[in-house]
């Protein structure tokens, strides 16, 4: 097999046509060597050093709000979760999905059975493949790890071309996913990664698109400066409670900078376009809350919702 990483010879367009439709989907959790942690780097902005606390043997980081975790616990799992849907086609346009997770999240707990993110893939009906890395685990935290290394997370994704192409199964698909254009979506205490991996991660000319699930708890210089910086690209970020006061405030920076925006989705979600819009009525829906956001806001599942609206990417 090719390296991680590895640019192979383009197969013709004969050959890709010759790829056969994914007959099941396929998921997988497999470790990476570019994975966002383990990471013994520092706290961007700071001379802090990330695991600043040492007791017996064992290493930790303070958290800003006071939080010890401990690195063997909280920042050693380096596995993805990979998925391609069946029916997924190499010779239609493609797009790889990549999820940051919350807080207090793990891969197979939270990301596959809980909020079903793979299935939200599959059932999109877009010709997309998912890549949902393990961030600090299990934890109230959104360190970005690796990520926060410019070019870091340019790394991540040309391994993930390499372990999606085994997934698959046929080497043929290998530079499909290579050059694939890349959606961030990030839930709740995701933003961090995703603001950090959108404008310093050695992609940007990628990234198609940036999705916040009501996690827009900050970094909004950042995402104001994606949507300024790729005016192709869509940006949707959806709120409840939480993120209302910081999306309204995205909002006021956008209109100060002439930004076209809407508040509400239409038919598709179309390159360049920007929209800030409420998941849901929390008074007339007692049952809509942050933590079940991804499997019942405006529509049952959210994220298939908005990746159905992907017209460019279907299988």
């Amino acid at each position: 097999h090719a390296a991680p990483g590895a640019r192979l010879q383009a197969p013709s367009p004969q050959q890709v046509a010759r790829i056969p439709r994914l007959r099941a989907s396929r998921t997988d959790i497999v470790r990476f060597a570019t994975a966002p942690f383990p990471y013994d780097g520092d706290v961007p902005g700071s001379d802090k050093p990330f695991l600043d606390v040492e007791k017996d043997g064992r290493r930790g980081h303070t958290t800003p709000f006071g939080r010890l975790y401990w690195a063997d616990e909280t920042y050693s799992d380096d596995r993805v979760l990979l998925h391609i849907p069946k029916g997924f086609d190499a010779s239609k346009p493609s797009v790889m999905v990549v999820f940051f997770h919350g807080h207090g999240a793990t891969l197979t707990r939270d990301v596959l059975r809980r909020q079903r993110v793979p299935q939200q893939v599959t059932a999109s009906g877009a010709n997309a493949v998912l890549v949902a890395p393990q961030l600090a685990f299990n934890a109230s935290d959104s360190s970005a790890g690796k990520f926060w290394e410019p070019g870091a997370f340019a790394r991540f994704i040309d391994e993930a071309a390499y372990k999606l192409a085994l997934l698959h199964g046929d080497p043929r698909v290998l530079n499909n996913f290579a050059t694939m254009p890349i959606v961030l979506v990030a839930y709740s205490g995701g933003y961090l990664p995703a603001a950090w991996s959108a404008t310093r991660g050695g992609v940007i000319s990628r990234v198609r698109g940036v999705v916040l699930l009501d996690a827009l708890y900050g970094k909004l210089d950042a995402f104001t400066a994606f949507i300024s910086q790729r005016p192709s690209a869509f940006f949707v970020s959806t709120y409840l409670g939480s993120t209302r006061a910081k999306n309204a405030e995205l909002e006021r920076a956008l209109s100060e900078r002439s930004v076209a925006y809407a508040t509400r989705l239409s038919g598709r979600v179309d390159p360049g376009s920007v929209v800030i819009f409420s998941g849901g009525d929390e008074e007339a829906d007692e049952d809509l809350n942050h933590r079940d956001l991804l499997t019942h806001a405006w529509v049952k599942y959210p994220l298939a919702d908005l990746l159905s609206r992907l017209r460019a990417y279907r299988r």
